[in-house]
């Protein structure tokens, strides 16, 4: 089983730039799909970027699209999430998991946080 461990995150003012990395250990990273998720206070976790296992494939959901750029590097076993023009709306914790495919990523890490100040 793969294990996935976050960094990067922190606080922010808005506008700014985060990129978060997420390391990967365990099994072998360039056969999995992976993502970026998002869980805000009182919301539900949701999908923000995917990527598939050779990185042919990307999909971003609406409301960060512009602003996010997902990466792997298969050679690092690191999964990389770009983040720009950051807003307040994207306070969360940000998890990264992994799966067999870009729609079917069940295994996650602990999570970093997030914070953009106004």
């Amino acid at each position: 089983q793969v294990q996935l461990v976050e960094s990067g995150g922190g606080l922010v003012q808005a506008g700014g730039s985060l990129r978060l990395s997420c390391a990967a250990s365990g099994s072998t990273f360039s056969i999995f799909a992976m993502g970026w998720a998002r869980q805000a206070p009182g919301k539900e976790r949701e999908f923000v970027a995917r990527i598939s296992a050779n990185g042919g494939l990307r999909d971003y959901t609406e409301s960060m699209k512009g602003r996010i750029t997902i990466s792997r590097d298969n050679a690092k076993n690191t999964l990389y999430l770009q983040m720009n023009n950051l807003e307040p709306e994207d306070t969360a914790v940000y998890y990264c998991a992994a799966g067999p495919n870009m729609f079917r990523l069940h295994v996650w890490g602990q999570g970093t946080q997030v914070t953009v100040s106004a």
